[in-house]
């Protein structure tokens, strides 16, 4: 039979264990936001690089009406 302190003794160790994955979990969401934003910069330079080259490599088209009106 448990007593009330044997109890009470296994609630602070599960809410230390529970604490201690909690400080882990924070930090590994600390670490992949990191992540998030360098590859958001990334991609925004590239996207922007994308266009510029777009801009370069394509034609002015003239706007002409079509040959059946």
């Amino acid at each position: 039979m448990t007593t009330p302190s044997d109890r009470l003794t296994d609630l602070e160790i599960r809410n230390a264990e529970q604490e201690h994955t909690i400080e882990e979990l924070s930090g590994q969401v600390a670490e992949q936001w990191k992540v998030i934003e360098r590859l958001q910069k990334k991609v925004d330079a590239l996207a922007e690089r994308f266009l510029e080259l777009e801009d370069q490599a394509a034609p002015d088209i003239p706007v002409t009406r079509p040959p059946h009106w």
